[in-house]
């Protein structure tokens, strides 16, 4: 992939991610493969069939519902994603990071953000401890990386 590609897949994965009716995290993945090919999209919000009413405003309600950008991606992927990379505007928790894994997902490229970075330091940690026992590259774009 090429930074052109990664730039692209990046600016879709922040435009999926505006889709979420999550008021406090709008998280986007998309998942294409080694031809740059889109495979498939996810953003993070409740299943199908699940109101998105006032049960998004307190984290501990919503928390178990809500399905991860990662997740819905891989869930809504109609072909085996090994060998492809997944495009998330976040780092990816320990929980999608295992999903990715199994997936067979072989890169990730997501955005750096300092906020984000240290609210889920720990969770993060352990993600990147994962993905490099896993082999799974991955790569944290500042934003004003592209021209």
């Amino acid at each position: 992939m090429t930074i052109k590609w990664d730039d692209r897949f990046l600016q879709l994965a922040e435009h999926i991610a505006a889709w979420s009716k999550d008021p406090s995290s709008k998280v986007g993945c998309v998942i294409a493969d080694d031809k740059n090919e889109i495979v498939s999209v996810g953003f993070n919000g409740f299943p199908r069939g699940i109101q998105d009413d006032s049960r998004l405003q307190t984290r501990e309600t919503k928390y178990p519902l809500i399905i991860h950008a990662e997740a819905n991606a891989l869930i809504s992927a109609r072909r085996d994603v090994s060998g492809c990379t997944a495009y998330v505007t976040h780092f990816p928790c320990i929980q999608c990071a295992v999903k990715l894994i199994q997936s067979g997902i072989v890169r990730v490229v997501t955005y750096y953000n300092h906020e984000f970075n240290e609210r889920w330091k720990t969770d993060i940690e352990q993600t990147r401890k994962i993905f490099n026992e896993a082999k799974v590259v991955y790569q944290e774009k500042r934003r004003n990386d592209y021209s």
